[in-house]
């Protein structure tokens, strides 16, 4: 009879390693992600001040606010799910990051083009609809933090040698 024990635990930990190398990159790439999307923000949060003031209406300048409001707020919380994949690492939190990143993109992305879109002299009316689906990301984004803390964390999903052993 052949013994596989010593593969298996060798194969367990090659993955784990592998694992590892995944988290660390995912939070790097999550932190890395989140600090460009802050400072983007607060960039076009400081062009609606300066350069569009007296180009576009009051209530545009408003909705142009309120999408760079909700881009700022999106992009901490990314930032923040990168500094929690440091300690715990689950699926919910990965897809919660993603989508915030994705309802900065449709939510604040559409908000920016319709406050602007007479400067443009382009037809985007038909954007409008991605706001609320832009919305419904960041509403998912919160809901997949809360069912993170529902989830075991894969970071300790390994076993230790004394766990094995009393097997």
């Amino acid at each position: 009879m052949i013994n596989f024990d010593g593969f298996e635990t060798c194969y367990t930990k090659t993955l784990f390693i592998k694992e590892a190398v995944l988290i660390m990159q995912m939070r790097k790439t999550f932190i890395r992600t989140g600090s460009l999307l802050a400072g983007l923000g607060v960039a076009i949060g400081a062009f609606s001040a300066h350069m569009l003031k007296g180009h576009i209406t009051a209530e545009q300048m408003e909705t142009f606010q309120t999408g760079v409001r909700y881009h700022l707020i999106h992009a901490l919380a990314f930032l923040m799910i990168g500094v929690m994949l440091y300690f715990r690492r689950t699926k919910w939190l990965l897809r919660a990051g993603w989508s915030f990143v994705i309802g900065i993109v449709l939510f604040s992305g559409s908000l920016y083009l319709l406050s602007v879109r007479d400067l443009l002299s382009a037809p985007l009316e038909w954007i409008g609809f991605l706001t609320p689906l832009g919305g419904l990301f960041f509403i998912a984004g919160w809901v997949g933090i809360f069912l993170s803390t529902y989830e075991s964390n894969e970071l300790y999903k390994h076993k230790s040698r004394s766990e094995a052993s009393a097997e």
